[in-house]
């Protein structure tokens, strides 16, 4: 069964930063290319940033370049989402998710070429 666990939400102040964290099981997840989406109060779910299996290669959506770092740990099936300098917009349900097996690396950003994702961790930035 695949298992995507996300922890390290929280409530922030503007300027703040969080560490997110995703504990995977049930496949192989070292051969998997994984993203960060979020889905904020009344807009639909978008995509945040994405990293290759190997960890190699790191994309992001335009609004969070140079304050999100996306990363992953492949002998602990974790992948990571470090945010800093968070604004009131940042405020959502971060989920992990997983490109569907197959999917070339150039959709990454396709939110409907995911297969599997987790419950999500909320992050509210608040002043």
């Amino acid at each position: 069964e695949v298992q995507l666990v996300e922890s390290g939400g929280g409530l922030v102040q503007p300027g703040g930063s969080l560490r997110l964290s995703c504990t995977t099981s049930g496949f192989t997840f070292s051969a998997s290319h994984m993203s960060w989406v979020r889905q904020a109060p009344g807009r639909g779910l978008e995509w945040v940033s994405g990293i290759s299996d190997g960890g190699g290669v790191t994309v992001y959506r335009e609004s969070v370049k140079g304050r999100f770092t996306i990363s992953r740990d492949n002998a602990k099936n974790t992948l990571y989402l470090q945010t800093s300098s968070l604004k009131f917009e940042d405020t959502g349900v971060y989920r992990c998710a997983r490109l569907r097996p197959g999917v070339p690396w150039r959709l990454i950003r396709f939110i409907e070429k995911y297969d599997y994702q987790g419950q999500g961790t909320q992050v509210t930035v608040s002043s």
